[in-house]
Protein backbone atom coordinates (compact mmCIF):
# COMPACT_ATOMS: atom_id res chain seq x y z
CA UNK A 1 0.00 0.00 0.00
CA UNK A 2 2.58 2.39 0.80
CA UNK A 3 4.49 1.82 -2.26
CA UNK A 4 1.12 2.79 -4.37
CA UNK A 5 -0.37 5.60 -2.07
CA UNK A 6 3.44 6.78 -0.30
CA UNK A 7 1.50 6.61 2.76
CA UNK A 8 1.31 3.95 5.66
CA UNK A 9 -2.13 2.24 6.18
CA UNK A 10 -2.02 4.23 10.00
CA UNK A 11 -1.29 7.35 7.78
CA UNK A 12 -4.21 6.54 5.63
CA UNK A 13 -6.56 5.27 8.53
CA UNK A 14 -5.37 9.47 9.65
CA UNK A 15 -5.96 10.70 6.25
CA UNK A 16 -9.60 9.22 6.63
CA UNK A 17 -10.75 10.11 9.48
CA UNK A 18 -9.97 13.78 8.34
CA UNK A 19 -12.08 13.22 5.33
CA UNK A 20 -15.21 11.86 7.19
CA UNK A 21 -14.77 14.66 9.18
CA UNK A 22 -14.99 17.33 6.10
CA UNK A 23 -17.64 15.38 4.62
CA UNK A 24 -20.08 15.78 7.28
CA UNK A 25 -18.68 19.41 7.86
CA UNK A 26 -19.81 19.58 4.22
CA UNK A 27 -23.46 17.50 4.16
CA UNK A 28 -26.36 18.47 2.84
CA UNK A 29 -27.57 15.25 2.21
CA UNK A 30 -27.81 11.69 3.40
CA UNK A 31 -25.93 10.23 0.25
CA UNK A 32 -22.20 9.78 0.56
CA UNK A 33 -19.54 11.50 -1.12
CA UNK A 34 -17.78 7.63 -1.73
CA UNK A 35 -19.26 4.95 -3.38
CA UNK A 36 -20.80 2.19 -0.67
CA UNK A 37 -19.40 -0.60 -2.73
CA UNK A 38 -16.13 0.52 -1.80
CA UNK A 39 -16.32 2.37 1.59
CA UNK A 40 -14.19 5.36 3.19
CA UNK A 41 -10.83 3.82 3.70
CA UNK A 42 -10.88 2.21 -0.24
CA UNK A 43 -12.28 5.11 -1.53
CA UNK A 44 -9.25 6.99 0.21
CA UNK A 45 -7.05 4.84 -0.75
CA UNK A 46 -7.85 4.65 -4.86
CA UNK A 47 -7.42 8.38 -4.58
CA UNK A 48 -4.22 8.20 -3.24
CA UNK A 49 -2.87 5.85 -5.82
CA UNK A 50 -4.41 7.73 -8.50
CA UNK A 51 -2.50 10.86 -7.56
CA UNK A 52 0.58 9.68 -6.77
CA UNK A 53 0.78 7.60 -9.68
CA UNK A 54 -1.62 9.43 -12.40
CA UNK A 55 -2.82 5.89 -13.10
CA UNK A 56 -5.78 5.10 -15.20
CA UNK A 57 -8.98 4.57 -14.12
CA UNK A 58 -9.54 1.33 -15.74
CA UNK A 59 -5.88 -0.43 -14.18
CA UNK A 60 -7.72 1.14 -10.81
CA UNK A 61 -10.77 -0.69 -11.39
CA UNK A 62 -8.96 -3.80 -12.51
CA UNK A 63 -6.59 -3.61 -9.30
CA UNK A 64 -9.32 -2.86 -6.50
CA UNK A 65 -12.08 -5.31 -8.52
CA UNK A 66 -14.19 -2.59 -9.02
CA UNK A 67 -15.74 -0.72 -12.20
CA UNK A 68 -14.12 2.43 -13.89
CA UNK A 69 -16.67 4.14 -12.88
CA UNK A 70 -16.60 2.94 -9.26
CA UNK A 71 -13.25 4.53 -9.12
CA UNK A 72 -14.54 7.39 -10.81
CA UNK A 73 -16.96 7.98 -8.28
CA UNK A 74 -14.50 7.68 -5.65
CA UNK A 75 -11.87 9.95 -7.24
CA UNK A 76 -14.20 12.76 -8.35
CA UNK A 77 -16.11 12.42 -3.99
CA UNK A 78 -12.67 12.24 -2.43
CA UNK A 79 -10.32 14.67 -4.04
CA UNK A 80 -12.09 17.69 -3.19
CA UNK A 81 -12.53 16.50 0.50
CA UNK A 82 -8.95 16.21 0.53
CA UNK A 83 -8.40 19.78 -1.07
CA UNK A 84 -10.90 21.51 1.31
CA UNK A 85 -10.17 19.30 4.37
CA UNK A 86 -5.87 20.26 4.44
CA UNK A 87 -6.43 23.62 3.37
CA UNK A 88 -5.55 24.74 6.98
CA UNK A 89 -2.06 23.05 6.57
CA UNK A 90 -1.21 25.01 3.11
CA UNK A 91 1.20 27.87 3.65
CA UNK A 92 -0.31 30.98 2.22
CA UNK A 93 1.64 33.56 0.39
CA UNK A 94 1.01 36.18 3.59
CA UNK A 95 3.12 33.58 5.86
CA UNK A 96 6.52 34.07 4.60
CA UNK A 97 8.75 35.67 6.78
CA UNK A 98 10.14 38.79 5.66
CA UNK A 99 13.18 38.36 7.83
CA UNK A 100 13.98 35.08 6.07
CA UNK A 101 15.47 34.69 2.33
CA UNK A 102 13.71 31.95 -0.28
CA UNK A 103 14.30 30.53 -3.64
CA UNK A 104 11.57 31.00 -5.73
CA UNK A 105 11.02 29.44 -9.34
CA UNK A 106 7.79 28.57 -11.56
CA UNK A 107 6.73 24.73 -12.56
CA UNK A 108 4.63 23.80 -15.62
CA UNK A 109 1.88 21.07 -14.32
CA UNK A 110 0.96 19.50 -18.03
CA UNK A 111 -2.48 18.59 -18.93
CA UNK A 112 -4.46 17.65 -21.94
CA UNK A 113 -5.25 20.79 -24.30
CA UNK A 114 -8.66 21.53 -24.32
CA UNK A 115 -10.24 23.39 -27.45
CA UNK A 116 -12.74 25.30 -24.39
CA UNK A 117 -9.93 26.38 -22.02
CA UNK A 118 -7.42 29.15 -24.75
CA UNK A 119 -3.70 29.66 -22.47
CA UNK A 120 -2.93 26.82 -21.61
CA UNK A 121 -0.18 26.48 -24.18
CA UNK A 122 3.43 27.04 -23.27
CA UNK A 123 5.70 28.44 -25.22
CA UNK A 124 8.76 28.19 -23.02
CA UNK A 125 7.95 23.82 -22.40
CA UNK A 126 6.27 23.27 -25.12
CA UNK A 127 3.13 21.66 -24.03
CA UNK A 128 -0.03 22.91 -22.22
CA UNK A 129 -0.40 23.45 -18.53
CA UNK A 130 -0.68 25.65 -15.49
CA UNK A 131 2.01 27.18 -14.00
CA UNK A 132 2.53 27.35 -9.91
CA UNK A 133 5.10 29.13 -8.03
CA UNK A 134 7.10 27.39 -5.68
CA UNK A 135 8.97 29.18 -2.52
CA UNK A 136 11.49 27.01 -0.95
CA UNK A 137 14.72 28.48 1.66
CA UNK A 138 18.61 27.74 1.32
CA UNK A 139 17.97 24.89 3.56
CA UNK A 140 15.86 22.90 1.06
CA UNK A 141 12.49 23.30 3.03
CA UNK A 142 9.11 23.70 1.36
CA UNK A 143 7.60 26.91 2.10
CA UNK A 144 4.89 27.54 -0.52
CA UNK A 145 3.27 26.95 -3.58
CA UNK A 146 1.09 29.55 -5.34
CA UNK A 147 -2.40 29.18 -6.72
CA UNK A 148 -1.97 27.53 -10.79
CA UNK A 149 -2.48 30.00 -13.66
CA UNK A 150 -2.20 29.50 -17.33
CA UNK A 151 0.97 28.06 -19.02
CA UNK A 152 0.76 31.08 -21.62
CA UNK A 153 1.40 33.79 -18.78
CA UNK A 154 5.59 34.15 -17.62
CA UNK A 155 6.69 33.84 -14.48
CA UNK A 156 6.24 37.36 -13.11
CA UNK A 157 2.66 37.73 -14.36
CA UNK A 158 2.34 34.71 -12.05
CA UNK A 159 4.49 35.60 -8.88
CA UNK A 160 2.92 38.85 -9.42
CA UNK A 161 -0.44 37.46 -9.29
CA UNK A 162 0.61 35.85 -6.13
CA UNK A 163 1.40 38.72 -4.24
CA UNK A 164 4.63 36.67 -2.48
CA UNK A 165 6.85 39.46 -3.00
CA UNK A 166 4.79 42.10 -1.60
CA UNK A 167 5.65 40.40 2.33
CA UNK A 168 9.53 39.64 1.25
CA UNK A 169 10.92 43.39 1.50
CA UNK A 170 13.64 42.48 4.02
CA UNK A 171 14.96 39.97 2.23
CA UNK A 172 14.97 39.71 -1.42
CA UNK A 173 14.25 36.34 -2.68
CA UNK A 174 16.69 34.43 -5.20
CA UNK A 175 15.37 33.42 -8.94
CA UNK A 176 16.59 32.95 -12.62
CA UNK A 177 16.83 35.48 -15.27
CA UNK A 178 13.26 35.13 -15.48
CA UNK A 179 12.23 37.54 -12.48
CA UNK A 180 14.68 40.29 -13.84
CA UNK A 181 13.23 43.94 -12.63
CA UNK A 182 11.32 42.77 -9.33
CA UNK A 183 14.30 43.45 -6.98
CA UNK A 184 15.39 39.65 -6.52
CA UNK A 185 18.33 38.68 -6.57
CA UNK A 186 19.24 37.07 -10.04
CA UNK A 187 21.87 36.04 -12.79
CA UNK A 188 23.52 38.86 -14.50
CA UNK A 189 22.18 38.53 -18.20
CA UNK A 190 25.28 38.63 -20.87
CA UNK A 191 24.97 42.02 -22.49
CA UNK A 192 25.36 42.79 -25.92
CA UNK A 193 28.57 42.95 -27.89
CA UNK A 194 30.38 41.57 -24.89
CA UNK A 195 30.89 39.25 -22.13
CA UNK A 196 30.49 39.16 -18.52
CA UNK A 197 32.77 40.44 -16.17
CA UNK A 198 34.76 37.97 -14.23
CA UNK A 199 32.96 39.06 -10.77
CA UNK A 200 29.62 38.37 -12.91
CA UNK A 201 30.63 35.15 -14.09
CA UNK A 202 31.80 34.39 -10.29
CA UNK A 203 28.46 35.94 -9.00
CA UNK A 204 26.71 33.90 -11.46
CA UNK A 205 27.55 30.53 -11.22
CA UNK A 206 27.42 31.00 -7.46
CA UNK A 207 23.84 32.00 -7.55
CA UNK A 208 23.08 29.22 -9.72
CA UNK A 209 24.59 26.15 -7.39
CA UNK A 210 22.71 28.13 -4.88
CA UNK A 211 19.19 27.84 -6.83
CA UNK A 212 19.75 24.61 -7.21
CA UNK A 213 17.88 23.49 -4.32
CA UNK A 214 14.74 24.98 -5.46
CA UNK A 215 15.25 22.31 -8.65
CA UNK A 216 15.35 19.73 -6.17
CA UNK A 217 12.45 20.84 -4.11
CA UNK A 218 9.90 20.85 -7.40
CA UNK A 219 11.81 17.35 -8.38
CA UNK A 220 9.92 16.25 -5.38
CA UNK A 221 6.73 17.83 -5.63
CA UNK A 222 6.38 15.96 -8.71
CA UNK A 223 6.65 12.74 -7.36
CA UNK A 224 3.19 13.44 -7.18
CA UNK A 225 2.47 12.04 -11.11
CA UNK A 226 -0.84 13.99 -11.38
CA UNK A 227 1.27 17.13 -11.38
CA UNK A 228 4.28 15.92 -13.76
CA UNK A 229 2.37 13.75 -16.54
CA UNK A 230 -0.44 14.97 -18.61
CA UNK A 231 -3.77 15.92 -16.28
CA UNK A 232 -6.28 13.48 -18.31
CA UNK A 233 -9.89 14.30 -16.36
CA UNK A 234 -11.85 17.31 -16.92
CA UNK A 235 -10.06 20.57 -16.42
CA UNK A 236 -13.11 21.84 -14.43
CA UNK A 237 -11.15 19.46 -11.85
CA UNK A 238 -7.24 19.87 -12.56
CA UNK A 239 -7.58 23.08 -9.98
CA UNK A 240 -8.97 21.11 -7.16
CA UNK A 241 -6.35 18.02 -7.62
CA UNK A 242 -3.44 20.47 -7.58
CA UNK A 243 -5.15 21.71 -4.62
CA UNK A 244 -5.68 18.20 -2.93
CA UNK A 245 -2.32 17.20 -3.75
CA UNK A 246 -0.38 20.40 -2.37
CA UNK A 247 -2.17 19.74 0.63
CA UNK A 248 -1.27 16.40 0.98
CA UNK A 249 2.22 17.58 0.24
CA UNK A 250 2.34 20.18 3.08
CA UNK A 251 0.40 17.53 5.16
CA UNK A 252 3.14 15.38 5.51
CA UNK A 253 5.27 17.78 6.59
CA UNK A 254 3.78 18.57 9.54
Amino acid sequence: MYYTTGFRRDEIQDLVAIVYEQDQRDATEACLSWPPVLGLFWSVVITLAYLRGNRVQWELAETYGVSQSTVSRAITGVTPLLAQALRSVVPTAEELRADRQYIIDGTLLPCWSWAAVPGLWSGKHRTTGVVVQVAATLEGQLSWISDPTPGSRHDLYCLDQSGALDHLATSPPIGDKGYIGRGMLTPFKKPPGRELLDWQKTFNKSLNHTRATIERVIAHIKTWKVLHTDYRRPYATFKTTISAVIGLIFYTLT
